[in-house]
């Protein structure tokens, strides 16, 4: 078996990859993570494929309002320059997120993992099952396919 192919969103690799951009204008949740003093200031969430992601005090917690045990942390100023509050506790995405198939890295090896080193951590995915996710500030992360079919629409 391979060993997993490593992504750094810094790897020269993501800037020759063809990222398209997509819309997913479903409400969310977004609760702020603030321990207080004396209480641990990190904490650890697990993704549905096993992925155990770091959340840092002042991070917000994110989750699709159909999902809300399926939460993914990210940092407080990307969330402010990406999403806007609908109502308290709610939002919305309005930047677009650039995605390409994770299969354009493995040359089409849908088998193949895939460590894709987050801001919150390193997740390693099936290529098969997802995409790339590229944001604002360069980070990446994988994005489930299942998911994008679902909610994503083409930036137009």
């Amino acid at each position: 078996m391979k060993e997993p192919l490593v992504l750094m969103s810094d790897d020269p690799l993501i800037n020759s990859l063809n990222f398209k951009p997509y819309r997913n204008m479903s409400p969310r949740r977004a609760v702020p993570f603030v321990p207080e003093d004396g209480q641990p200031q990190t904490m650890e969430v697990t993704t549905p494929w096993g992925a155990k992601l770091t959340v840092k005090k002042g991070d917000l917690l994110i989750s699709e309002l159909n999902s809300p045990d399926d939460v993914w942390p990210l940092e407080a100023h990307i969330f402010d320059e990406t999403y806007m509050v609908t109502a308290p506790g709610l939002c919305v995405k309005r930047a677009v997120t650039l995605l390409v198939p994770l299969t354009d890295v493995t040359d089409g090896d849908e088998d193949r993992m895939v460590t894709v080193n987050t801001l919150e951590g390193p997740v390693t995915v099936r290529a098969g099952d997802f995409l790339l996710a590229k944001g604002v500030e360069g980070e990446i992360w994988p994005y489930p396919k299942a998911k994008f079919l679902k909610k994503m629409k083409p930036a137009v």
